[in-house]
């Protein structure tokens, strides 16, 4: 009923623009004389419209000739004065591209300062007092610097997909110095007795450990006694991944544990 209703509508509007040709002598909005030439045309353009909608309401798809575009449907007497205002507007690009170039340069040239310095915002030396745990700053060691995730609890996977997210990758410790330092921070912020994931895991290859953030092998190692040991739950699933976890109050040590597990985690941004 709805497309019998659509289609009278547009047939009458076809007769009513038929019946507007006759009509000569007629001024737009803007007072520009539309002689009978130019009615003829815009009505001819209308009928083309409206005869392509119908077919693609009838049809499903148009049969005529591609709809007339914004240019074609202006009318003439208007299209001299567009030309001289895009005359205007190019004068100016050159102009206005030369200074959004520059501006854009000099924000790439502050961007690479940056990065070239050793001014870190956000960051702060390991030899300085650990500040609100909340203001979650990272944690600047030699070349690296360290973010702890600890607004929420994320399995191993999604603790990865959050660093990469965020311009990072879960933590690999490759010292002694990397190992006590971090673990410092962690106790100074108040989550000494938590578990923090790490890239560490043996997913690939059973017994095999390595770093998932740089895929070397991990050749320094601080695991808690009688650890690895890929202990099998009752559901089937095995300890592939590799946590930090002060397990018997003698530090944060390494463990192995269910990837699922859900606990906090520690970001590090690489050189």
């Amino acid at each position: 009923m709805y497309v019998r209703t659509s289609v009278w509508f547009l047939f009458t509007l076809l007769v009513v623009f038929s019946s507007a040709e006759k009509i000569a002598g007629l001024k737009d909005i803007s007072g520009y004389s539309l002689d009978i030439h130019e009615i003829q045309r815009q009505n001819q353009i209308t009928k083309q419209i409206l005869q392509n909608f119908l077919e693609k309401r009838l049809f499903g798809q148009n049969k005529s000739s591609k709809p007339p575009s914004v240019w074609d449907i202006l009318p003439r007497n208007r299209r001299k004065m567009v030309n001289n205002i895009q005359d205007a507007l190019n004068g100016t690009n050159s102009t206005e591209k030369e200074t959004l170039e520059s501006v854009e340069s000099e924000r790439i040239s502050a961007y690479e300062d940056y990065e070239d310095s050793d001014d870190c915002p956000n960051c702060i030396d390991d030899g300085a007092p650990v500040p609100n745990r909340w203001t979650m700053p990272l944690l600047k060691l030699g070349e690296k610097r360290y973010y702890l995730g600890i607004f929420f609890k994320a399995n191993y996977f999604r603790a990865t997909q959050y660093c990469r997210f965020h311009g990072m990758h879960l933590a690999s410790i490759t010292s002694q110095e990397e190992n006590d330092k971090l673990e410092k921070y962690i106790k100074d912020s108040g989550f000494g007795h938590e578990h923090f994931w790490t890239s560490g895991t043996d997913l690939a290859e059973e017994g095999k450990f390595f770093w998932m953030s740089t895929g070397r092998p991990i050749t320094f190692t601080n695991w808690n006694a009688g650890e690895p040991n890929n202990f099998e739950y009752e559901n089937g699933e095995q300890e592939n991944c590799m946590e930090l976890w002060n397990r018997d109050g003698k530090g944060l040590k390494w463990n192995d544990s269910p990837c699922s597990f859900e606990t906090y985690f520690v970001c590090e941004v690489q050189p």
